[in-house]
C-alpha cells in the first residue's frame, strides 16, 4: 500500500499542481521545498511559516505545542496535515511533519476552550498588547457567571496589562479536561474547583505552589487545609459554605421545645414534632458525595475520623443515624432526597428541621416568603461539627503566574469578595470579611460561626473512594441493610485497602 501511495504522489508531483488541488480537495500549491501553500489565505502562510521555525528547534514536540496553541484554521489546517503527512511519508524534501502520533495542539485542546476564553498568549505581543489569562469554572447557575464575569471586566478595566477571559466546563466533564488538557499542555492559567478535588490535582503537578506567594493568614483554617497538601498552599479559596440546622420556629413553639444544641435534645425535639404528616428532621442521604457531605458532621462530632470510623465513635454516630429512622422521625425516603429535594419538603411543612446549606437561603426566601424558619449550629455530639463546602481558586503551574496571581489579588478585595459572596448566596473564606458580611439577624450569620467548626473533606487525591465507602455505610443504617457495626467494618476495610 506505501509503494502505492509512493508511486502516485511521484505521478502527481510530475503532473502538477492541479491533480495535487484535486487529491486533497482544496486549492493548494506546492513551493520549492514541498510545503502546501494556499495563495489566498494569509492565516495558512503564517502558520506555515511558524513551521518551519518550530522544525529549526530540533522537533520539539513540547514547543511546538505551546507555539500552534489554539491556532484553529479548521478545514485548511486538517487538509494540510493530511498533505504534510503524505508527503513526508513519501521521501518528499522539505517540510517535515509533526512527530509520529502528534497532531496539531488546537485539535488536541479540550472542549472548554472553543469559545472566547480560549485565546490565551504566553506572552505579551511586541506592540504591547496585554497578556492573556483564561480561567475555567464549572458553575451553571447564570448568575454565577454574570457575577464572576463582571468582576472580570472591572478589572480588565482597571489595568492594561493583562486580559482576563473565562469559560464554562461542565461540572462532570471538569476533571477530565484538566486531565486532558495536562497532557496536552492546554491548561489554563486559573481553575476554579470544588474543593475536595483540589489534592488530586496537586498530585498530578498541575498547580503552582502559592507558598509565600499569597497571604491567606485571615482564611478559616478549613478553607485553607482544602488547598494545602505536605504543609505547601497549592490554592486560594474562592468561597465557602457549610452544612448548619434549619428548624421551623413556629413548630417548636407550638411543640413548647427550644432549639437542641446537643444529639439528645435533637432526638427529643425531633419526636416532638413528629406527626401524622410531619417528620422531625430531615438530611440528604443518597448514595453518593452529597450523602457523604450531609453524613461527616454527625461523624466527626464524635471524634472519628474518615480514615477512622471502625471504633466507638465511628460506630456512635451510625447508631444515632439507625436511631432516627427507627424512632420514626426520619423517612427513610431520605435515601432518595438530595439537598433541593430536602429544602422543598421543608418548606412544604413536611419536615420540621433540616440539615442544609446556605446556598438554599436565596430560593426560600423567594417561594416560602411566610415561612418561619431559622438557622442554628448542628447539635453536638462530643463536639460541634460540620462539613466545608466551596470552592478553590488554583493557579496553573506553567501558566501565567504573576498574572494569575495580579487577577486573584484583585479579585479577593474586600470589595469583589462581597459582590461575589452575595451574588452566590457563599460566605467569604476570608475570617475578617466574613464577619463584617452580614448583618446579626442575617440568616447566613450561623452559618458563618459554623465555619470555625468546618473541616474539608480530605484532602487526598484518594478521596472519591474514600467517600463511597463513607455514604455506603451511611446508606445501609438508614436502609437496614446492616447494623452500625457491620457497616463501619466494611468501610473500615475498604478505606483502609485505599490509605494503608
Amino acid at each position: 500500500m506505501c509503494g502505492d501511495v509512493a508511486c502516485g504522489i511521484q505521478e502527481i508531483k510530475s503532473i502538477g499542481l492541479d491533480i495535487l488541488s484535486f487529491f486533497i480537495f482544496l486549492p493548494f500549491e506546492v513551493d520549492e521545498k514541498g510545503d502546501m501553500i494556499n495563495p489566498s489565505t494569509r492565516k495558512l502562510k503564517r502558520w506555515n511559516r511558524k513551521k518551519r521555525e518550530i522544525n529549526s528547534l530540533e522537533s520539539d514536540a513540547s514547543e511546538w505545542r505551546k507555539r500552534m496553541k489554539k491556532r484553529r484554521i479548521t478545514a485548511l489546517l486538517t487538509a494540510l496535515t493530511m498533505a504534510a503527512g503524505i508527503l513526508t511519508g513519501c521521501g518528499a524534501g522539505g517540510g517535515e511533519s509533526a512527530p509520529a502520533g502528534e497532531t496539531p495542539a488546537a485539535d488536541k485542546a479540550p472542549a472548554a476552550q472553543e469559545s472566547a476564553g480560549e485565546e490565551k498568549s504566553d506572552e505579551t505581543d511586541s506592540a504591547g498588547e496585554s497578556q492573556a489569562i483564561t480561567i475555567w469554572y464549572y458553575w451553571e447557575t447564570e448568575g454565577h457567571q454574570v457575577a464572576l464575569d463582571q468582576v472580570i471586566q472591572e478589572y480588565n478595566g482597571s489595568q492594561d496589562q493583562y486580559e482576563v477571559t473565562a469559560k464554562y466546563v461542565p461540572f462532570a466533564d471538569f476533571k477530565k479536561q484538566l486531565s486532558i488538557g495536562a497532557s496536552a499542555d492546554e491548561l489554563p492559567d486559573i481553575a476554579i474547583l470544588d474543593s475536595p478535588d483540589h489534592a488530586s490535582y496537586v498530585e498530578m503537578g498541575i498547580f503552582e505552589d502559592l507558598t509565600g506567594k499569597f497571604d491567606v493568614s485571615n482564611y478559616y483554617e478549613g478553607t485553607v487545609n482544602s488547598c494545602t497538601v505536605d504543609g505547601k498552599l497549592y490554592g486560594v479559596p474562592f468561597g465557602a459554605n457549610c452544612l448548619a440546622l434549619y428548624y421551623n420556629e413556629d413548630m417548636l413553639t407550638q411543640a413548647g421545645c427550644s432549639v437542641p444544641t446537643t444529639w439528645d435534645e435533637l432526638m427529643e425535639t425531633a419526636k416532638a414534632l413528629t406527626t401524622d404528616s410531619v417528620t422531625g428532621l430531615a438530611l440528604c442521604s443518597v448514595q453518593n458525595e452529597e450523602g457523604t457531605f450531609n453524613f461527616v458532621p454527625w461523624l466527626w462530632s464524635t471524634g472519628a475520623t474518615s480514615y477512622d470510623i471502625n471504633n466507638e465513635n465511628g460506630i456512635r454516630a451510625l447508631t444515632f443515624i439507625q436511631n432516627l429512622i427507627n424512632e420514626g422521625v426520619m423517612s427513610k425516603e431520605c435515601i432518595n432526597w438530595t439537598q433541593g429535594d430536602v429544602m422543598n419538603q421543608f418548606i412544604s411543612g413536611n419536615v420540621a428541621m433540616m440539615e442544609n446549606g446556605p446556598w438554599q437561603i436565596p430560593t426560600m426566601q423567594a417561594e416560602a416568603p411566610d415561612l418561619n424558619w431559622k438557622v442554628t449550629l448542628i447539635p453536638k455530639d462530643a463536639e460541634y461539627a460540620s462539613v466545608l463546602g466551596g470552592e478553590n481558586y488554583a493557579v496553573i503551574n506553567g501558566g501565567n503566574v504573576d498574572g494569575a496571581l495580579d487577577f486573584l489579588t484583585y479579585a479577593t478585595s474586600e470589595e469583589k469578595v462581597k459582590f461575589l459572596m452575595d451574588k452566590f448566596g457563599y460566605i467569604s473564606a476570608d475570617k475578617t470579611i466574613a464577619e463584617s458580611q452580614f448583618a446579626a439577624d442575617s440568616p447566613y450569620q450561623p452559618f458563618v460561626e459554623e465555619l470555625n467548626y468546618a473541616m474539608p473533606r480530605g484532602p487526598l487525591a484518594e478521596w472519591p473512594s474514600v467517600s463511597d465507602a463513607i455514604s455506603l455505610a451511611f446508606n445501609q443504617v438508614i436502609t437496614g441493610t446492616a447494623t452500625p457495626e457491620d457497616a463501619a467494618a466494611g468501610a473500615q476495610a475498604t478505606i483502609d485497602g485505599i490509605v494503608k
